[in-house]
């Protein structure tokens, strides 16, 4: 089987044109870091019938994820420099959705993708309980579920410990991408994510778009204001609208290719 290794600020996935038997269980093998490609998961590209392409993600642990953003834009670049497309407009059928994505080209290469998310939908601060204290987190989806916690010192955040605790919690049925986020300033995010079905990645698309929704929701940032939002693997560019729509701008790599059984 062919493969292409990508990342988005370090967030990486193997990434394979068409279908594939048993995909959930491929993802697991192919993302072991020791004994197969090593990655965050892996994503199938193929052609769609209600977009230009369509992508199916599988997590490192077999579970299908609905959106990935890191990942989204490194399919944008993979049909654009592989010549399966010449538009520089383009759209992805996902499970959350189709999105548009705009890229940006020099010299024939994809330099920076923009994403249009589509919508979030922040609820209402809660609490719930972590080992006997409480830890206060805005659920967010932007297609799939998030839960955002700002924190005064980011730091000092043991995301190892605490990020399954959260994704597994009982408030959260279906499982929750944690993010735990750090307000520099109106304009600046910095956070760190622990994935539903990866654990810690460098840097989470739709988690950076989750964190400057919450965060404009409680008036720690501006709608239509571009919000840089730091990640462990690099920067993400997120614009949140009034309606609530988001949009994110940020780079997509090729790491290498090759074969495997």
């Amino acid at each position: 089987m062919r493969f292409t290794k990508m990342q988005g600020l370090g967030n990486d996935y193997i990434y394979v044109w068409g279908e594939v038997d048993s995909p959930e269980q491929l993802s697991v093998r192919l993302s072991d870091r020791h004994f197969g490609i090593g990655g965050d998961g892996l994503i199938l590209i193929d052609k769609s019938n209600v977009a230009d392409f369509k992508m199916r993600i599988f997590n490192a642990d077999g579970s299908e994820a609905k959106m990935c953003g890191n990942g989204i834009r490194c399919v944008g670049k993979y049909v654009f420099e592989k010549g399966y497309t010449d538009k520089k407009e383009i759209t992805i059928e996902t499970l959350s959705g189709i999105k548009t994505l705009q890229l940006e080209t020099e010299n024939g290469k994809v330099k920076n993708i923009t994403v249009q998310m589509g919508q979030t939908k922040v609820g209402s601060e809660i609490g719930i309980d972590i080992d006997g204290s409480e830890i206060r987190c805005v659920p967010v989806s932007v297609g799939n579920p998030h839960a955002v916690t700002f924190v005064d010192d980011i730091e000092k955040i043991d995301l190892n410990t605490i990020g399954p605790k959260v994704e597994k919690h009982p408030s959260f049925p279906d499982g929750v991408n944690a993010e735990f986020v750090q307000v520099i300033d109106e304009r600046t995010l910095r956070m760190r994510v622990w994935e539903r079905g990866s654990g810690i990645t460098l840097a989470c698309g739709t988690g950076a778009c989750a964190s400057a929704a919450a965060a404009v929701r409680q008036g720690l940032c501006s709608a239509n204001t571009p919000i840089t939002v730091q990640l462990d693997g690099g920067n993400l560019q997120i614009k949140i609208a009034s309606d609530g729509t988001a949009q994110m701008r940020g780079p997509a790599k090729f790491v290498f290719e090759g074969e495997i059984d």
